[in-house]
């Protein structure tokens, strides 16, 4: 481990400045946490850009990570997808190779950065490679401290000069897989989301490739003293014992052979009650079941924990039996609402499938009802029994589309509609949750989902909750493996990544256009309050030889998986678009009212803060390997 040292952030005062000081302090607004709060709102009280002025923001600076591929380990970053902290005129930011840089949040000059070195385990399995979302800080006797999860690593470090405090763990980092039972190889473990601070604990989740199959680790959350780094608790989504909770759901005791259902999503916190709140994966695989009947707790949960035992207080499995990668890939909401004149303390969850669970965050119960029904279980895949119900939640309707029917194809065009309609009769089609098929099924939302990481932000003077929504088909197709893959089962996997595609020759979509929307979900009244066209779009459709004389709008939808909102109180909601631009939208219309352009394509969630100088700044970040960029908007005169 390494630490950089450009300058100190300390700023020194002068006695006789210390009024002065302390009045630009009142103009100073940071972004504390990963989501803005512990709750994860992503919601600024900040007024300072506006409706009226946001056409004056202009890139003031710009910060490129450090990080290339390193022949030696065989490795690449991934993508920059970094949401900063911003803590008293310093900015925190997390790279792709699991390390850390602060810099000056007015002028973006580097400070110091550290170097965990977690590359040296070469390179992740997972499909997307290396990459960090943010991290998170801790005080304790007047001293700031920045608590970094490096692929297998916890690191404490001093925020002021980025040095590692030798005093917690092992000279400075506490092991995250010492001492866990399911882990048969440490290099199949890695860290992508920011860690959870809770009094004086520190905790975190883990990833977990998709790529390893058989004996793949289990999903470890895990609690440390932030003094000295010692483990005080775990849990794991998939049970270890016969008579841990949800062990009976792993029919034929499935569980002492599947892992995965990790906890790769950020967490939130509701800090006043000690509750903390996992969004948890699939289990192994992610499409073939035939190996673990049974609905398989905790995995596609969403799972309130006490945050200082770790012991379990309510749950609620949102897809039973997972075939489909519709993990919880989001971090919930922490959210106060009005429902028919009652106000409730809410936890809201945007997932892949494309709906919004909600639920009491104390007690677990629905807000509005949840019920189980029937779903298609006519496999054609050996030995696969998919789950004959799943639920959907009655309120809010779905933000995105669901299932495969012939009346969905796109229709930009009679030939169109009639090539597709061609194409999707090659496949199984049917309403969501149809199940994986040795012929291949058509799936909507796909792989990627309708939410995934970037989430939701909610704005508390509207109740709104804003989710960038993919509109995509997938193919669902699993057969027989060769056992030429150590990592897979020499059973049934999937195999949609062989190159098989459900679109149109020249990339056409089988649906209708938009392929991305913002969705503006009504929480008091379990509606849908607007959508919007988000991004440009594939930029070869518009020369399709199809689309010749299509008269097509100019927001066709960028269906990325990456990224996600942030509101501010003027009542803008800021988005990067899946293309080279951040956009902004009237937060009660869902109106387009400006957009800026970005060196690379939109990778992070846009944050924001004023300085001590009274200026506001949007961040975000852009990029991946070595083409990146940390983006910083201003107030042009």
């Amino acid at each position: 481990m390494r630490t950089r040292f450009r300058r100190s952030p300390a700023i020194l005062l002068l006695a006789g400045a210390c009024a002065a000081a302390a009045q630009d302090a009142e103009l100073q607004v940071e972004w504390l946490h990963y989501g803005g709060d512990p709750g994860g709102s992503r919601h600024s009280p900040l007024t300072d850009i506006h409706a009226g002025n946001v056409d004056r923001l202009e890139p003031v600076w710009e910060w490129r990570h450090w990080e290339t591929p390193l022949e030696e380990w065989g490795t690449t970053p991934g993508f920059f997808e970094s949401t900063p902290l911003m803590i008293d005129g310093v900015l925190y930011v997390t790279t792709p190779y699991n390390n850390v840089a602060a810099l000056d949040a007015e002028t973006g000059e580097e400070l110091w950065r550290f170097d965990g070195e977690g590359y040296r385990l070469g390179q992740l399995l997972s499909a997307s490679g290396f990459k960090l979302r943010g991290t998170a800080y801790w005080r304790n006797d007047e001293r700031l401290y920045i608590f970094l999860n490096s692929r297998t690593r916890l690191f404490k470090l001093d925020a002021y000069t980025g040095e590692a405090v030798g005093a917690f763990g092992d000279d400075g980092a506490a092991s995250l897989v010492a001492g866990l039972e399911r882990i048969d190889d440490i290099a199949h473990m890695s860290q992508s989301s920011p860690p959870v601070v809770y009094e004086d604990l520190v905790i975190v989740g883990s990833q977990v490739p998709d790529r390893v199959q058989i004996r793949d680790p289990n999903g470890y959350v895990q609690a440390f003293d932030a003094h000295t780094g010692e483990r005080v608790w775990t849990f794991s989504v998939v049970p270890e014992s016969a008579d841990a909770p949800g062990a009976d759901t792993w029919e034929d005791e499935s569980w002492r052979t599947n892992g995965h259902g990790n906890v790769w999503a950020p967490m939130t916190l509701d800090a006043e009650r000690g509750l903390l709140y996992l969004p948890t994966s699939s289990p192994s695989s992610d499409y073939y079941g035939g190996q673990r009947p049974g609905a398989n707790l905790f995995a596609e949960s969403l799972v309130c924990l006490d945050a200082a035992t770790g012991e379990i207080r309510w749950y609620f499995q949102t897809v039973h039996h997972g075939l489909w990668d519709w993990d919880i890939p989001a971090p919930p909401n922490l959210v106060t609402i009005t429902v028919d004149g009652r106000e409730i303390d809410a936890v809201a969850q945007v997932t892949k499938r494309g709906d919004t669970f909600v639920f009491d965050r104390v007690t677990g119960e629905p807000v509005w009802p949840i019920e189980e029904r029937p779903v298609p279980v006519d496999s054609t895949v050996p030995g696969e029994r998919p789950y004959p119900t799943q639920p959907f939640p009655t309120r809010p309707p779905p933000f995105s589309p669901q299932g495969v029917l012939l009346e969905d194809a796109n229709d930009l065009t009679p030939e169109i509609e009639r090539l597709a309609r061609e194409r999707m009769e090659r496949f199984r089609i049917g309403p969501i949750f149809t199940p994986p098929s040795l012929e291949g099924t058509l799936q909507r939302p796909g792989q990627v989902g309708a939410a995934n990481w970037g989430g939701a932000a909610f704005d508390p003077e509207t109740g709104y909750l804003f989710v960038r929504a993919a509109n995509t088909v997938g193919v669902n197709r699993v057969g027989p493996n060769d056992g030429s893959n150590p990592l897979v089962p020499v059973a049934y996997s999937n195999v949609f990544a062989s190159g098989e595609s459900a679109s149109l020759p020249g990339g056409l979509p089988l649906v209708s256009p938009p392929y991305a929307v913002l969705a503006a979900i009504d929480l008091n009244r379990g509606e849908i309050a607007w959508r919007a066209p988000l991004g440009e779009g594939n930029p070869a459709l518009r020369e399709h030889p199809l689309l010749a004389g299509v008269e097509l709008p100019d927001r066709l939808g960028s269906p990325n998986n990456r990224g996600g909102a942030m509101v501010t109180a003027s009542g803008l909601v800021f988005i990067g678009g899946g293309d080279n631009y951040l956009y902004a939208f009237d937060a009660m219309t869902g109106e387009e009212v400006w957009r800026g352009p970005i060196p690379y394509g939109n990778t992070g969630i846009p944050m924001t803060y004023r300085t001590r100088a009274g200026r506001q700044y949007l961040v975000i970040a852009t990029g991946r390997g070595s083409d990146n960029a940390l983006v910083a908007f201003a107030l042009g005169d």
